[in-house]
């Protein structure tokens, strides 16, 4: 008897075998293609598998074996390439498949519910229904008017009925004898059509054309250009070509806050159904938007990392957005890179790629230089705007306010007086990362966390960044019941409060996480900044993402010094990257913009390197180091963390696994560890990492699946949960 292989969504790296459904032929389960959804036992629980295979038989005992329950889908929703994708993201990312499958689906599929086709109400005949003559119900007039109507038609709408004087009584007639029933019907695709796009330079013109004679086929693609340079000038150019030939266009960006901008300016420019898809959408939203994009009534999707599973009726052309970006990587459980994984779905869909940034990420560059990117260049911006000039600001010896010194708060008045904007980039939200106790030396720290909770004055509470924690902000010291309670360090709050007391004739925007709240509050504020009538923009990360502000002329960074020293490998790349991308917040139209470097070190190699060399000349000397020391992209990283409740066991538990594959490991492959990760101590939880060190992906490959084989047979105690994680953005 034939037996059904599926993945079910579970922590278990593992296939599982079922008996097909009671009351299903040989012949019916020889039929069932691989994506089909079951209902299946699984424990005590039922839940929703997928199939991967129709077997002839099991390694597990016939009589172990379990029915699946129901078939959820007489075709597979999803096609073969997505589903390759799938299995090759499990097999890379050495994640159990069928969480991995579960990417796939919006969350009412997953939870075994029916699939439903979004469209008009209508009717279609049954198969007893196409079995009838012409002529057919002669006595029943009516019901033969309809059923004449859906025969000559494969489906007919119900407004079309009702308009020919067939009444719902009728209709129900017809399907009571189960001759018709009903249906919905999708709305075909309008044609898409886009308004004349921007006249282009020279060297978008020339990329263009480059991309043009690529052709159809798989291709990949690195547009390394300088802020404001009309990059999505060239992405909106290639996907009226993509429509044109009737194919749709999957386009990623890094933040939900650049949503609203970007699908405001596709709007603009296509007469196209585009949908989006990010973490604040609700599940109807959601299941419409995949639903549309799978059957290709969209033509534009637009979304954050996990829309690079979305299903396409025809994709012709994938687009990853500011590429280096940090959220393309997904931190906790399936852990991949939206941006690796995009290259290998436009491998599979025989369909061009495009990363574009004006900060590429080392392992892009590298890539590029290895010949298997093509590399285009944008080295002015658009329009004829110049690059800001970038000064560094000693405030050694200065009286800072808020962090800001005496020549920066003037700086900032003599643009406001211009009629002019100023952004300044804090990356620290709250009022102050410490509170402390003047008398007795108490700090204020995370109970769960080796961390100190941040002042949040506003809200009078104590938040911890790390878990979420959060208590009432104290009025006295905890130990000695002093009321000299002291703010130690620098938040956005602060800044605000004194900017507000010296510039308060002004407008004064913070933009971090705390005061951007509501899916509308980054559209209300770029609508106000789009104004450019003078104003202070204060904020984090979220400021500095592929934001355009044309009025803003003045860019500071409070804080530099606190990029200069880390102690992750990639601290310097991260700190060129975002500098260079607030400092591209200048200056994008009109005059000249200036960016200022707040530093007590202006000499050192990192702010000389900012300040005398552009980006691609930081990146390939950073390139050249990496090679020395065999760091990633020259080598290769995987990590394997451990998380429990008690510090010895999590460490023990790593120690048998390097001792254990210590001797099988292949050549080149090397491990570091068990070491306590730099923050030990998270939301209650020890965590300890092994680092695996390799010169090549497949000796990286090799050494994972001997740590994911031996990681499964060790005991885990204690509550203790491990992971891997596949070229992990932070190693810690």
């Amino acid at each position: 008897m034939s037996v059904l292989r599926l993945v079910i969504p579970s922590p278990l790296r593992q296939t599982f075998d079922y008996l097909p459904p009671a009351g299903m032929s040989e012949a019916e389960v020889g039929g069932l293609r691989q994506g089909v959804r079951l209902r299946v036992p699984f424990g005590r629980r039922e839940v929703t598998g997928y199939l991967l295979a129709v077997r002839p038989h099991s390694d597990v005992a016939e009589g172990a074996l379990k029915p699946a329950l129901e078939l959820l889908d007489p075709e597979p929703l999803i096609d073969s390439r997505l589903l390759q994708l799938c299995q090759w993201a499990a097999d890379y990312y050495h994640h159990p498949p069928g969480e991995v499958f579960n990417a796939l689906f919006p969350k009412r599929l997953r939870d075994g519910k029916a699939h439903q086709l979004l469209g008009n109400a209508g009717w279609q005949l049954t198969t007893r229904g196409k079995g009838l003559p012409p002529g057919a119900m002669a006595r029943s007039p009516r019901q033969a008017q309809a059923l004449a109507m859906l025969q000559a038609q494969h489906s007919v709408a119900t407004t079309q009925l009702r308009d020919a004087g067939i009444s719902p009584a009728v209709l129900r007639g017809l399907r009571a004898k189960d001759l018709a029933q009903e249906c919905l019907l999708q709305q075909p695709a309008q044609p898409a059509s886009s308004k004349p796009g921007l006249s282009l330079n020279p060297e978008q013109a020339s990329i263009i054309n480059a991309l043009h004679n690529a052709g159809e086929g798989f291709s990949c693609h690195l547009l390394e250009g300088v802020t404001g340079s009309g990059k999505t000038e060239i992405y909106l150019q290639l996907i009226d070509r993509c429509l044109q030939h009737g194919k749709q266009a999957l386009v990623l960006i890094p933040e939900i806050g650049l949503t609203p901008q970007t699908l405001q300016r596709f709007q603009q420019r296509f007469s196209a159904s585009i949908v989006v898809f990010h973490s604040g959408l609700g599940e109807a939203q959601r299941y419409r938007a995949w639903e549309a994009a799978r059957s290709g009534s969209a033509h534009i999707v637009i979304g954050t990392r996990s829309a690079i599973f979305t299903p396409l009726h025809q994709p012709g052309l994938i687009i990853v957005d500011e590429e280096h970006d940090g959220s393309y990587k997904q931190q906790d459980g399936f852990r991949y890179s939206a941006r690796d994984v995009a290259v290998k779905r436009a491998q599979l869909e025989a369909c061009p790629v495009l990363l574009g940034s004006a900060t590429p990420s080392l392992e892009s560059i590298n890539n590029a230089l290895a010949g298997r990117y093509q590399h285009h260049h944008l080295t002015r911006r658009a329009g004829g705007a110049a690059l800001p000039s970038i000064h560094a600001l000693d405030v050694r010896r200065q009286k800072l306010r808020a962090g800001l010194s005496a020549a920066l708060v003037d700086a900032i008045h003599s643009k406001l007086q211009a009629g002019q904007q100023t952004l300044l980039f804090l990356n620290r939200r709250g009022y102050a990362p410490t509170l402390q106790c003047h008398d007795c030396g108490w700090i204020a720290e995370c109970r769960a966390c080796d961390a100190r909770l941040t002042v949040h004055r506003r809200q009078r509470r104590l938040r911890c960044h790390h878990c979420g924690a959060s208590r009432g902000l104290p009025r006295q010291c905890p130990h000695c019941h002093s009321e000299q309670l002291l703010s130690a360090g620098l938040g956005t709050e602060q800044t605000e409060e004194f900017l507000r007391e010296r510039f308060g004739q002004w407008p004064i925007f913070r933009v971090d996480s705390d005061s951007m709240q509501g899916k509308n509050a980054m559209h209300s504020l770029m609508t106000e900044i789009n104004k450019c009538e003078p104003c202070i923009l204060l904020g984090t990360q979220m400021l500095t993402k592929g934001h355009h502000f044309p009025g803003v002329n003045l860019v500071a960074v409070i804080d530099t010094d606190a990029m200069l020293f880390s102690a992750d490998f990639r601290g310097e790349e991260r700190m060129a990257q975002l500098l260079t991308q607030v400092a591209g917040r200048a200056g994008r139209a009109g005059l000249p913009g200036t960016v200022l470097l707040q530093t007590h070190y202006p000499d050192h190699p990192a702010m000389l390197a900012m300040l005398e060399s552009n980006y691609g000349e930081q990146a390939r000397d950073q390139l050249l180091r990496r090679q020395a020391t065999g760091m990633p992209p020259a080598g290769h990283l995987i990590v394997v963390r451990s998380d429990c409740g008690n510090a010895d066991l999590g460490e023990s538990f790593l120690r048998r696994l390097h001792d254990t594959v210590q001797a099988d490991l292949p050549r080149g492959a090397a491990l570091i560890g068990p070491l306590p990760s730099p923050m030990q101590r998270r939301a209650g939880k020890f965590r300890s990492q092994l680092i695996l060190t390799a010169p090549d992906r497949a000796t990286a490959q090799a050494a994972a699946s001997r740590l994911v084989a031996a990681a499964d047979t060790l005991p885990a105690r204690g509550g203790l949960k491990w992971s891997i994680d596949i070229d992990p953005q932070d190693v810690f």
